[in-house]
């Protein structure tokens, strides 16, 4: 028996705009999830009032929500591992506490 040839992994070529390769800054992200998918708001929160705006949103599927999960693991790891340690979160009792206005 011969075994069917297994196929090429085809490159895949992204387009991007200048804006999008510029990117934007997050310093907080708001998850959220039901069955069928995941929504992460990235939010910037400005360092001098009790503001902040929404600057992007995505909206994924749980096995896609799971893969980044790994990938997010694999190079926060490999960052500490040149870097060093990062801490956990914000000290207790500063935690943001967020709602969103239209």
């Amino acid at each position: 028996m011969v075994d069917a040839p297994k196929p090429q992994p085809q490159q895949v070529q992204i387009k991007a705009d200048e804006k999008e390769l510029l990117g934007q800054y997050s310093n907080l992200v708001v998850v959220h999830h039901n069955a069928e998918e995941f929504t992460l708001n990235f939010i910037y929160l400005f360092p001098t009032v009790p503001q902040g705006k929404l600057v992007g949103s995505m909206i994924i599927n749980p096995s896609h929500a799971k893969r980044l999960l790994r990938a997010l693991e694999e190079n926060v790891a490999r960052y500490e591992a040149q870097f060093g340690p990062l801490p956990e979160g914000p000290p207790a009792g500063q935690e943001p506490k967020v709602g969103f206005i239209q």
